[in-house]
């Protein structure tokens, strides 16, 4: 058959030209009316089909498991197991390529990636993916401009300032190297570098430190580099002058400041080193701000280079952390830090935000501690700090600036169990936000004890966990989900991942954690405490880990995609612009968080509440 066969779809765009030539040769084109059954339960199918034009529904019993369109295939589990264990009946007029049994089973003995892609697990399939991750070109990061890497300020002295002054100065300025200028008298130009490495050598001198010049010393000329000029070619000059510093000028032959071979290096790598640098040299909040503008182009950068979900989202987690300590050591006094605890909420306690979202966070103080009159100028002016460096305000008021959200450990406490016991409107959500609370400045003991409190009380009230976990279905059933999926009937075409299947599985894991005392915030760390105590299995636990971050990662995809745009961050994914592998691993990770869904029934009769 024909050259119109589409080998850019998923699983047959891992095919060589000799496999694609069996597939040309064996292929054939079948027609299904509406309402046809194709394949039935207890069927032994004879073909693999890939949809042309049309839809099909999968069903069992009554109930919608997926649904494929264009470039999807189907049933390839069932062609490898030798029996359908599900309906497939035509929702729209089908027009299909069906491969025949014997050429898949070729093709899945010539190449397993092949195999792994058409009926594999979550897991499988996700893992072949990443392993085709490298076939992409990644935007390479030796393109960027030299003053999108992390410049340190360039600290000038004359050639005849002591060393002693100079040592001085590299305390009091947390740096290990002075500009030396007046050295005109020299080849090359006037600037000179005086190092820490350097320094060894004055020392080594013997004659006193506080009667010796720094001109003697320092090095010169110094090595430059445009501040537009490319990374790559600032490496290049790097290794070629066998330095570890180059002053970067701007387009006047000004100096702008120091690019480290350390910095260079730790860009090229991950961007991380030199956040951690900018927030840890910070004086003040203007300097803050320029390290939380950093944050979001890691990310992008990151996701470019196909970093792990998981390990991205701790990595951004310990960032936020830090940047959020330092924003509040900045504004509140010492005594109130050491006397009091500051902790993030919602996805940023749980380490699983990656994109800048709604501030989530609160401020518990110790009991007895009478803590400054200006206490909520304090709280409103750290939150108005956390809006400028991109983290908006929370519209339902989610953080310390609400006097809801701070206060005195045992008031805070007795507040949370009322929302567990005596729950009003919105109070079990304010609750599930809470369980993620993750410290990061002061007293972390303070929020534990709180927690614990909280952990006793639930684990002994069934309804009350009941009624937490029901919030699970808050939105929708799958069915209406495969509609959006493939834009079938009314339904909008994007997909709201989180509330398709990242809540579900974020919320299903905090309620099983609550309801077995597991004080972790995170949900790979829950399912692991889950998975330690027997209460869910290795392959269910591994898929749902499995399926978090693939949807993570795919909200984050579109969310950068929305930012480049200049848009508003939804997270929602069009469908129409997946590719036919990431279409097919959505469906099986929204099967995933419907199988959990069901457990959760059965396990928290969820049925049962009113």
């Amino acid at each position: 058959m024909p050259n119109a066969f589409n080998f850019s779809a998923s699983p047959f765009d891992c095919l060589d030209p000799g496999e694609q030539a069996l597939v040309r040769a064996s292929v054939d084109i079948a027609y299904f009316p509406e309402g046809a059954v194709v394949l039935d339960v207890g069927d032994r199918p004879a073909h693999l089909f890939v949809i042309i034009k049309g839809h099909v529904t999968q069903l069992e019993g009554e109930e919608v498991l997926a649904t494929y369109g264009p470039d999807d295939c189907f049933d390839g589990r069932g062609l490898v197991a030798g029996r359908v264990s599900s309906r497939f009946v035509v929702a729209e007029e089908l027009v299909a390529y069906q491969l025949a049994h014997d050429t898949v089973n070729a093709l899945i003995a010539r190449n397993t990636a092949f195999g792994a892609l058409l009926f594999s697990d979550l897991g499988h399939k996700l893992g072949t993916l990443a392993q085709r991750a490298g076939r992409h070109e990644l935007q390479s990061l030796t393109l960027a401009r030299v003053d999108q890497a992390y410049l340190r300020p360039a600290h000038v002295v004359d050639a005849g300032t002591d060393v002693v002054s100079v040592t001085r100065l590299f305390h009091a300025e947390r740096t290990t190297s002075v500009l030396v200028s007046g050295l005109a008298d020299k080849d090359g130009g006037e600037l000179g570098i005086f190092t820490s490495t350097t320094l060894q050598r004055a020392i080594l001198d013997g004659r006193p430190l506080d009667r010796l010049a720094v001109g003697e010393f320092a090095s010169h000329p110094v090595v430059t580099v445009r501040a537009g000029d490319q990374l790559g070619d600032a490496m290049v000059l790097l290794l070629r002058a066998r330095v570890h510093r180059l002053v970067v000028l701007d387009e006047a032959g000004q100096v702008r400041g120091i690019l480290e071979a350390l910095d260079l290096f730790s860009f090229l790598a991950n961007h991380s080193h030199l956040i951690t640098v900018q927030i840890e040299q910070a004086r003040d909040l203007a300097a803050l701000e320029q390290a939380a503008a950093q944050v979001t182009r890691l990310v992008a950068a990151l996701h470019r280079s196909g970093m792990r979900m998981g390990l991205m989202a701790r990595l951004v987690q310990q960032l936020n952390a830090r940047l959020f300590e330092r924003a509040w050591q900045m504004l509140a006094p010492a005594e109130l830090v050491a006397n009091s605890c500051l902790f993030v909420m919602g996805s940023e306690g749980r380490g699983e935000q990656l994109l800048k979202t709604d501030q989530d966070n609160g401020l518990l103080l110790r009991d007895g501690y009478m803590p400054p009159a200006d206490l909520g100028v304090i709280c409103e002016r750290f939150s108005a700090v956390l809006e400028r460096f991109g983290y908006p305000e929370c519209p339902g008021g989610i953080m310390l600036s609400n006097p809801q959200w701070r206060g005195a450990a045992a008031e805070f406490g007795r507040r949370v169990r009322e929302w567990l016991l005596l729950p009003r409107e919105g109070d079990l959500m304010r609750l599930a936000i809470f369980m993620d609370a993750h410290a990061v400045a002061g007293d972390a003991a303070l929020l534990e004890a709180v927690r614990q409190q909280l952990l006793a009380l639930a684990a002994d009230n069934d309804g009350h966990l009941a009624r937490f976990a029901a919030d699970i279905d808050a939105f929708g059933s799958a069915a209406g989900w495969w509609n959006r999926l493939l834009g079938l009937g009314d339904e909008a075409r994007a997909v709201n991942l989180k509330k398709a299947g990242i809540f579900p599985i974020v919320h299903g894991v905090r309620s099983l954690a609550l309801q077995h005392r597991i004080a972790e915030t995170g949900t790979a760390e829950r399912i692991a405490a889950l998975q330690a105590q027997g209460v869910l299995d290795a392959g269910l636990g591994g898929e749902l880990l499995e399926g978090l971050h693939f949807l993570m990662g795919l909200r984050l995809g579109a969310g950068l995609a929305e930012l480049e745009l200049g848009r508003t961050v939804t997270g929602n994914v069009d469908p129409a612009r997946l590719s036919s592998l990431e279409r097919d691993l959505l469906k099986d990770a929204l099967s995933v968080v419907k199988r959990f869904k069901v457990l959760l029934h059965q396990r928290l009769r969820l049925d049962l509440v009113p």
